[in-house]
């Protein structure tokens, strides 16, 4: 029997960790507990192994092992990993990279509990932030666990926000759509935007940080919510963390409600980045390009020729996670020794075209010089392109020559 395909959205926070998957024929995903028929999704970054034994457990029941004294309890996985830590269990060394990536290992098996007949298809984890250092950490775990590049990808708590609130129904994204993220200290603010007049349709996020809430909290959140809303027509609000428990909102929850619909809970990144997964697994159709802060701001294509017919072919495309976007092609050279690279921003309609002489080319007939060109962003508005003479195979013996030019916005 054919396995059924999951699409499974981790949320990776510095102490708790969730899961939510979908498959096929799902209308939305599901976050996964623990504990059967609570909606307790947090599982905590711990890790306890049985003294004397090769046994492993994560989560609450790792901490419940410890208590015991049947184990060495060990927690932050995820930061300590990114600190490439080690430590000594019964005499053997580990490093928190291996036990990080075992904590992510028995994550991946509770969608599998539910359902024994599936395979990880498409894998989208969340963080709160990115950068080299945990893209790094990421892939590493990913290899360990021989899942490929085209089947995982890393986004931030803002585009996984971005993933769920235009996956819900139409009314819901019609006009502004915000979010609210009181997890710490610091009251954090999303507002969703989207251009209507570019196809797809442009989408940004403009963030404010509020701060800390003072000792009284209602009053506080009020006054950030009136200043943020203004006079905008606003469709959703989402309320995201654990500082919203308790029953503390009164005034300020009156207000947000006005005339909009409200959501609180704590699983909306998980089940963003589960959205994301089906949406690069192409089970979800999609007609929109997020342009945050990791997203790449343009477009790089090249003309060319294809069976007589003029096309572009697109290396870089504008939305991409620019540290994991790269493009790659091959080519035959016809006519002069330069490429036109075409450069379009995303919600333009207009392309700049910047040109690279392939100087000291060796000369040879006319489309008898094939190149490989290799596109790597370098930052969200830079881009590296490397080009290399492959010859044209025995007759004419590559030069390895290489050319490499950056091009921005």
């Amino acid at each position: 029997m054919e396995k059924r395909r999951l699409y499974i959205g981790l949320d990776i926070g510095t102490k708790y960790a969730m899961v939510s998957y979908c498959m096929e024929g799902m209308s939305e995903p599901e976050t996964v507990s623990k504990v059967a028929g609570s909606e307790i999704y947090q599982i905590p970054q711990l890790l306890c192994k049985r003294e004397g034994l090769g046994q492993w457990f994560y989560g609450e029941e790792a901490a419940q092992m410890a208590k015991g004294s049947a184990g060495l309890l060990l927690d932050s996985l995820y930061v300590r990993a990114g600190k490439r830590e080690e430590v000594m269990l019964e005499g053997q060394k580990y490093s928190y990279l291996e036990l990080f990536t075992l904590f992510v290992k028995k994550l991946l098996t509770l969608p599998a509990k539910l359902d024994p007949n599936v395979a990880v298809e498409q894998l989208v984890i969340t963080t709160e932030a990115l950068n080299r250092e945990n893209m790094e950490l990421f892939s590493a775990v990913m290899e360990k666990l021989d899942i490929t590049p085209g089947h995982f990808s890393v986004i931030d708590y803002p585009e996984s926000f971005y993933y769920y609130a235009m996956s819900q129904k139409r009314e819901l994204w019609l006009h502004h759509v915000e979010l609210f993220d009181y997890r710490k200290s610091d009251l954090k603010y999303v507002s969703l935007e989207r251009n209507e007049k570019s196809i797809p349709q442009v989408i940004t996020l403009k963030e404010h940080n509020f701060g800390p809430l003072s000792g009284d909290k209602d009053t506080d959140f009020y006054n950030a919510a009136s200043s943020a809303f203004g006079k905008r027509i606003i469709s959703a609000v989402y309320l995201v963390g654990d500082g919203f428990d308790g029953e503390w909102m009164q005034k300020s929850l009156q207000y947000i409600c006005g005339g909009r619909r409200v959501f609180l809970g704590k699983n909306l990144y998980a089940k963003g980045a589960s959205y994301a997964a089906s949406v690069l697994g192409g089970i979800r159709p999609w007609n929109f390009v997020y342009m945050g802060e990791n997203a790449l701001k343009f477009n790089v294509s090249l003309k060319v020729r294809d069976k007589g017919n003029l096309a572009f072919y697109s290396l870089l495309s504008a939305g991409e996670n620019w540290y994991e976007a790269k493009g790659e092609c091959e080519i035959l050279l016809s006519g002069s020794a330069e490429i036109d690279f075409w450069l379009q921003e995303a919600d333009s309609r207009e392309a700049r075209i910047d040109t690279l002489e392939l100087t000291d080319l060796p000369e040879r007939p006319d489309k008898m010089t094939r190149l490989r060109i290799t596109a790597k962003p370098l930052t969200d508005q830079k881009v590296k392109v490397v080009i290399r003479d492959l010859g044209f195979g025995e007759i004419y013996k590559s030069s390895d020559k290489t050319w490499e030019y950056e091009m921005e916005t």
